[in-house]
């Protein structure tokens, strides 16, 4: 059976409980050492991942090649625009190819269904980078974050700040796998699918709806926010007049737990959803949440070819 990455559920409860220890041990065994040298056992010697991006990266494309890098194997960055894929190849043949010729492949893309087309034509693992749905990997790196400054996931208050979007979707389902709760603070009309929801609220998680931000934020232990305008959205102007109530500033942190940390997956539009005082202030945690992305995507990878 070939391990994909395509949502959190594909891991499950066991098996991102499992991707978070390692990461977690790994991390730790590796301070102080040069960020591209190997790790001592270099799980992945002699493996490629190949990196294929439709949407633009920062985080995800240096995270990844970093990864590979430090398990000990190598990655090649493939943008559709320079790729046959640009030119009318299907993705099926993409799939192919790709298998051929690495032994995994991530896909950054916009439309959830082009990775589930991937998935099903390649023979090596995949590993969903974002999708317009999901972003697993974004996830993973944030419940790192959380478990390393010592606030285990169960039981957890999560706040969640502005539209039903991918990082929520995602967040929703890992409360429902992890067994965390989630307060969606959402401006009317820019809802979490409510399937998504229902079905967090099925596996035992608390998702409560509000639309006075104060409210969702209220005894919080993290608080989270992201882009009120995602790439390839036109209603900008919309969006942030709907969403203006729910930035995060320091006022609305002061209502939450005295410990509460902020998280954002970034890029952030600092005045926009976060101010200044707080994505820099004392209990922000992106800058560890970023490099984060590195650690939990080595266990992912990992997790993919069985050897967690």
């Amino acid at each position: 059976m070939i391990r994909h990455f395509i949502s959190l559920s594909d891991g499950g409860a066991e098996g991102l409980a499992a991707i978070l220890a390692d990461a977690g041990e790994r991390k730790q065994a590796r301070a102080g050492l040069p960020k591209g040298r190997a790790d001592h056992d270099a799980p992945l010697d002699g493996r490629v991942l190949a990196m294929v991006f439709e949407k633009s990266s920062t985080r995800t494309r240096v995270s990844f090649d970093v990864a590979m890098r430090q398990l000990g194997g190598s990655a090649i960055v493939l943008d559709a625009g320079t790729m046959q894929l640009g030119r009318g190849e299907t993705i099926a043949d993409t799939a192919r190819v790709l298998s051929r010729m690495a032994d995994a492949i991530m896909l950054r893309t916009d439309d959830h269904a082009k990775i589930e087309e991937l998935q099903r034509h390649a023979t090596v693992p995949v590993i969903n980078g974002l999708t317009d749905l999901s972003h697993p990997c974004q996830i993973m790196a944030e419940l790192l974050t959380i478990v390393e400054r010592g606030k285990p996931l169960a039981g957890l208050e999560m706040a969640w700040l502005g539209d039903g979007n991918n990082v929520a979707y995602s967040l929703i389902e890992a409360a429902g796998l992890l067994g965390f709760n989630i307060r969606l603070g959402v401006a009317e009309g820019f809802d979490c699918d409510a399937a998504v929801v229902d079905e967090a609220r099925a596996r035992g998680a608390q998702i409560a709806v509000f639309r006075d931000a104060n409210v969702a934020v209220k005894g919080a232990h993290v608080v989270v926010t992201d882009t009120w305008v995602s790439m390839g959205q036109s209603d900008g102007d919309v969006r942030i007049g709907a969403m203006a109530p729910y930035q995060v500033n320091a006022q609305l942190m002061a209502l939450a737990d005295p410990s509460a940390m902020f998280l954002h997956c970034l890029p952030a539009h600092r005045g926009e959803e976060v101010t200044d005082a707080v994505i820099d202030g004392p209990q922000s945690a992106v800058w560890d949440e970023a490099e984060n992305r590195i650690h939990a995507q080595k266990s992912v990878l990992r997790w993919v070819f069985g050897q967690i």
